[in-house]
């Protein structure tokens, strides 16, 4: 990349890039000429027909299913309120600055991510290899999530719905699920068959390999001819979640149970700031809310204009992402509270029949009795029966138990747990509830599908940019790739396959990707300098952003996500890697340790996702010295000059773009 504040990021061909052989290639020491030249004839790559294709493009990758069954399991258990405001106050400071690095970098380079980091320095181009192994590992096991979806969509049109009763064998109850729950039978016997650890392999699960291959056909089918075919499919599936997002809550508003689950959600405890780990997964969730470092922000920015808003996106991106993050935990706590008023009154009813068989028996005192009307269900206060246990549940001889609203919104409320066991629980309370199953599967599915659009996006755009053999061969790329996708995912299809879904989802991105970004914003504001970043463009945008931006990249963002890889590396190594698994004789979610060999797996897809940047530093290195070896070896060696008089060059005002003068910043 070359400096100076007149001197804009131009774009420049890699050696072996075929769809920019309009573009000169311009050097460090090629002329102003050969500069403007460069300038003046645009690189003929694709584009997107409109600023309403890239906007959904953008959102559809940034919102995802960590913004439906993530955000609300944290938002709940760190505070309600005072966790959204560190949210935002996090979001504003590191989320969006460093999302506008992202987006300025890729429109004004025009690269995907490997070209975009050699671009600024050949020895930083690790880092956009670093980003695809991380895509690639990612959409391994996203589309696998894809899968469960389908195989939930596929069995919603059905009534009753085949999770609603207990299966009976004979004229017996299926004992697996009479002792847990018809929801949680169907998704860890009906539909992962599981094993009991994830030492027990088990054989492969047909449905399941089905609606896998189904899953890559349909993300093939939409990329197959690049942008242009995926963006066709965004208009459906990144509008259409917003459209049952807000059936939903229409819906969940109007159930007995909503406003308890919406106090719960948002009463603010102000205790949580002081507490480290709030603030670490606060930063964790912006980070992967935005999908920074994924490169696929830089391959879809790549494709706009120059003169392209950038700043502007990157604030309303953020922003609606955020907003749909609240929306939907408005939704999940609705339902999950009427979910969970129901079963809380269903506990309170038994314990009542409980006492008054007690009481007729003799066995239990008058004085003990509650004074509220305990024969009447429907008449029924939560909070009397709540202050009765706590006054006289301890002296009352059996079982009782105080029915607790709050521990069952905590029951099942994040991940998998929560749109496979409780949210299709609740489900099946409502009225029409295959109708609601269905719309909730088909949401999932669309969320799932513009995020791993965005995610191929990430692995394919740097690949075609840096290749000239796979720019040639669009196509077979993006099939190959779903093929390998597909049969490296079938380990994911196993009866032990949740389990290693569970794996990569917690390690196999995580730490890499809060790397890349590390080495992202250092090399930009460091390296290249964020004086000279913001001179870039100030060219491309006709107007200088805040130097605020200058500060915040150089130190705050910077020192957030170097505190954040700290606090992930010590919490990875002092406490247990563990997994939740199923214990088939209990019919109970256990944790349990990772074995020796699976701490082994974790480890190598940590390193194996890093490796890439000091690889790419080292080989760098090498061919530099390697050239200047060269070089050495030509000198001595007379060769014709031309004899012509030339102007010796005015070293009053060193060019900064000969290396004269180091970039401030």
């Amino acid at each position: 990349m070359l400096g100076g504040k007149n001197t804009r990021m131009e774009k420049q061909p890699l050696p072996d890039d075929d769809e920019k052989t309009g573009a000169a290639e311009v050097g460090p020491d090629s002329g102003a000429d050969a500069m403007q030249q460069a300038s003046s004839e645009p690189p003929s790559r694709a584009g997107w027909n409109s600023k309403v294709e890239y906007f959904l493009a953008q959102v559809g990758f940034s919102v995802g299913l960590g913004n439906v069954w993530r955000f609300p399991y944290l938002c709940h258990q760190n505070g309600g309120g005072a966790f959204l405001l560190l949210y935002v106050v996090l979001m504003l400071v590191v989320g969006i600055p460093l999302f506008f690095l992202e987006l300025a970098a890729g429109q004004d380079i025009r690269q995907g991510s490997i070209g975009v980091w050699k671009y600024i320095s050949p020895r930083l181009a690790g880092i956009g290899y670093s980003s695809c192994v991380v895509c690639f590992f990612v959409a391994l096991y996203y589309n696998v999530i894809l899968a469960w979806s389908l195989f939930y969509l596929g069995s919603s049109f059905q009534y009753p719905l085949p999770w609603e009763q207990c299966p009976e064998q004979g004229n017996v109850t299926e004992r697996e699920c009479e002792q847990s729950s018809p929801t949680s039978y169907f998704w860890y016997r009906r539909a992962l068959n599981i094993t009991d650890s994830i030492d027990d392999v088990g054989s492969f699960n047909p449905y399941i390999v089905g609606c896998l291959l189904a899953a890559w056909i349909i993300v093939c089918l939409g990329m197959f001819k690049g942008i242009k075919s995926s963006v066709k499919v965004m208009y459906f599936s990144s509008i259409f979640p917003y459209v049952v997002l807000v059936c939903f809550l229409i819906r969940g508003l109007m159930l007995d149970g909503a406003s308890e689950g919406l106090s719960y959600m948002f009463y603010p405890k102000l205790e949580i700031w002081a507490d480290i780990q709030v603030w670490r997964q606060a930063a964790t969730q912006v980070f992967f809310a935005l999908g920074l470092g994924f490169g696929s922000i830089i391959a879809y920015s790549s494709y706009n204009p120059k003169n392209n808003n950038c700043h502007r996106d990157a604030f309303t991106v953020s922003f609606i992402n955020f907003l749909t993050s609240v929306l939907a935990t408005l939704v999940v706590f609705a339902v999950l509270g009427f979910r969970a008023k129901k079963r809380v009154m269903t506990c309170v009813v038994s314990n009542l029949k409980e006492l008054l068989q007690q009481y007729h028996k003799g066995l239990l005192p008058p004085n003990l009795m509650p004074s509220f009307n305990h024969s009447d269900p429907d008449s029924l206060s939560l909070e009397a029966y709540g202050i009765w246990f706590q006054q006289h549940g301890s002296h009352v001889p059996g079982n009782l138990t105080d029915c607790d609203l709050e521990k069952e919104m905590q029951t099942g409320v994040e991940g998998t747990g929560l749109a496979f066991i409780a949210f299709t629980e609740a489900m099946t309370l409502l009225p029409g509830s295959p109708f609601w199953s269905a719309l909730f599967f088909l949401m999932l599915l669309n969320l799932g599908l513009s995020t791993m659009f965005g995610t191929m996006e990430g692995i394919l755009a740097p690949l075609r940019d840096r290749f000239k053999s796979l720019a040639k061969n669009k196509t077979k790329l993006t099939v190959a790739s779903c093929i390998v996708g597909f049969l490296i995912g079938l380990l994911f299809t196993q009866r032990c396959g949740s389990y290693f879904v569970t794996m990569f989802d917690d390690y196999s991105a995580t730490l890499p990707l809060i790397i890349v970004v590390v080495f992202e914003t250092l090399s930009v504001s460091w390296l290249y300098g964020a004086d000279r970043f913001l001179d870039d463009i100030e060219a491309m945008l006709g107007w200088r952003p805040s130097v605020v931006y200058k500060y915040l990249w150089k130190y705050v963002c910077l020192l957030a996500m170097l505190g954040l890889l700290a606090a992930t590396t010590i919490r990875m190594f002092m406490k247990t890697p563990t997994y939740m698994s199923w214990n088939q004789e209990t019919a109970s979610e256990v944790h349990l340790p990772y074995p020796g060999w699976a701490l082994a797996v974790l480890a190598l897809l940590i390193i194996f996702a890093m490796l890439p940047v000091p690889v790419g530093f080292v080989y760098s290195v090498v061919q530099d010295r390697r050239r200047a070896t060269h070089r050495g070896t030509e000198t001595g060696h007379y060769t014709v000059v031309n004899t012509d008089e030339t102007p010796m060059t005015d070293l009053s005002d060193p060019d900064p773009r000969n290396g004269f003068v180091a970039s401030e910043s």
